[in-house]
């Protein structure tokens, strides 16, 4: 069974939303033995008052990243003299596209490929070329390349991709003690300013600095013109 090689596609710019055209493709001379992928998000921590520790609220997801170690040999590739050539004839390819283009002004767009298990499109946010083998003159012929992307997707995908679910529906909540309106609404709307929403929806409450354990309240859906203060309730 023929092994299938991992591949570096650089993408036409203009072609991006259609079909992703491919410009130009580099084989990896050698498959990686690994690859990682990291995601994360970005997080605020919200101070509120009389807490044991802030709130956590999410502002946004962070791309993800495909990093991975690329091989290069050319210990076996004599030229014409029997001469192995030099290894960045091979790396140099790679370690341009980390540049910027004089069309485009920035990096390409590039696809990591391998096989139908990865198709990773990015722009490579960072290369390191080590090189730990040389001949007489000096000349490297062994190098290894680190290389990390970060993924790229246009407004449109990220938009088609997201399956968001408002808080349109009313909810009951029977406090507990040391619960605040401003506590609630960090859980509830992911900011802790929207207190005042709640305290609308329950006019009755005794005391809007702190909750009586047992206290049942109605925690209505935000309109779509609510906004927080960015204090709690005094």
């Amino acid at each position: 069974m023929e092994l299938t090689k991992a591949k570096l596609e650089v993408l036409d710019e203009a072609a991006l939303d259609k079909d992703r055209a491919v410009l130009e493709s580099i084989d990896v001379q050698f498959n990686p033995t690994e690859y990682t992928l990291t995601k994360g998000a970005q997080i605020a921590e919200i101070a509120i008052p009389g807490i044991d520790s802030p709130i956590l609220q999410f502002i946004a997801g962070q791309n993800e990243k495909l990093s991975l170690d690329l091989y290069f040999d050319t210990t076996l590739e004599g030229g014409v003299d029997g001469t192995p050539k030099p290894v960045t004839d091979y790396t140099r390819r790679v370690y341009q596209l980390v540049k910027i283009q004089p069309k485009t002004h920035a990096p390409p767009k590039v696809r990591f490929r391998w096989g139908q298990s990865v198709a990773f499109v990015a722009i490579l946010e960072s290369v390191t070329q080590k090189f730990t083998l040389f001949d007489r003159d000096g000349v490297p012929l062994r190098a290894t390349l680190s290389v990390t992307f970060r993924e790229y997707k246009t407004l449109h995908e990220q938009l088609s991709e997201l399956k968001l679910e408002s808080a349109d529906h009313t909810k009951r909540h029977v406090s507990v003690q040391g619960e605040t309106l401003a506590g609630l609404a960090a859980r509830e709307y992911g900011d802790p300013g929207l207190w005042r929403v709640i305290a609308d929806a329950n006019p009755r409450l005794p005391n809007l600095r702190r909750l009586a354990a047992g206290t049942e309240l109605r925690l209505p859906p935000l309109s779509a013109n609510a906004t927080g203060t960015g204090r709690g309730a005094r």
